[in-house]
């Protein structure tokens, strides 16, 4: 039985950074975010592909432990084609095409719905409400979503986000979310909102962590290797609810490791195209870095 239900995207993206370029290589939501989870727990993920999705993708899902039960077949994959010039933060699409996901039904396996943690990656936010309300008592709501849904779907939006215990966006989504030019700001609106926590992502520059009263500061892990940041935010994002699955401890203090656990991975995840990075390291690997993230803070 999976531990983690982890609800997105699967796609075929085709990228280009000043460090090179990747055609048609695996992407999507769920798929980071499922893959940084696997390194903690036994996730479980839900979206829709097309006929036309490489099996050898399906096949390394089920090697790393992932379950693909939930994944549905539709016919065709949806695909993202995009760009990055050399502020890395900003990624600049070219092309969407929904395809399959245009006309997705969500359906939860039946060994889904009695799962205590859920990581909702960003999707639009009637779908994931349709998931909370298909899991039966979860322990744990991770919530990430994106300027598209904040932009036309803001009622909905906030709707779902009252639903969630933690959520997770960057400092971009959380200034237009709120209306605000101030972070702080916008976070104390959204602890109102949510029951434990609000996460902002700030790329190379770290995460911000809020809870009632306390907030953390985790920094970046510095990088002399870029290549492409691509699902970085959704690889922070599985890592943190992986981690979190896997200790079960919802205090503040665990938070603050779950976030720091969830900027490792997302630090190995920009030093390659796509997930390659992510398929060669090891647990040893990200202790290593986690150490290292520890004695920059310390002063």
């Amino acid at each position: 039985m999976v531990d983690l239900v982890i609800f997105g995207t699967v796609a075929l993206d085709s990228l280009e950074t000043p460090f090179g370029k990747a055609d048609n290589v695996l992407g999507g939501s769920a798929s980071y975010a499922s893959i940084a989870a696997s390194f903690f727990s036994k996730p479980g993920i839900l979206s829709i592909i097309g006929k036309d999705f490489p099996k050898e993708h399906l096949d390394f899902f089920n090697k790393r432990g992932i379950d693909t039960s939930g994944i549905i077949v539709g016919e065709k994959t949806f695909r993202w084609q995009g760009y990055y010039e050399y502020d890395m933060n900003e990624a600049k699409t070219l092309r969407t095409e929904l395809n399959s996901l245009e006309s997705y039904k969500v359906k939860v396996p039946e060994s889904y719905k009695n799962v205590k943690y859920l990581f909702l990656g960003n999707m639009d936010p009637d779908l994931q409400l349709n998931v909370i309300n298909s899991i039966k008592k979860p322990k744990l709501i991770v919530m990430d979503t994106m300027n598209f849904w904040i932009q036309n779907k803001k009622e909905q939006l906030f709707k779902t986000i009252k639903k969630a215990d933690i959520l997770v966006f960057n400092d971009g989504e959380a200034r237009q979310l709120f209306n605000t030019p101030n972070l702080i700001k916008a976070a104390n609106e959204a602890l109102k909102l949510v029951s434990k926590a609000v996460i902002i992502k700030k790329g190379e520059h770290g995460a911000l962590l809020f809870c009632d009263k306390k907030h953390f500061s985790a920094p970046s892990y510095p990088l002399e290797n870029i290549k492409d940041p691509t699902g970085c935010g959704d690889s922070f994002g599985g890592a943190l609810a992986g981690y979190l699955a896997k200790t079960k401890d919802l205090s503040e203090k665990n938070l603050r490791k779950a976030v720091v656990y969830g900027s490792v991975v997302a630090s190995y995840n920009a030093e390659d195209f796509s997930v390659g990075m992510l398929k060669r390291i090891t647990s040893k690997d990200l202790e290593k870095r986690y150490n290292e993230l520890k004695e920059i803070r310390e002063f």
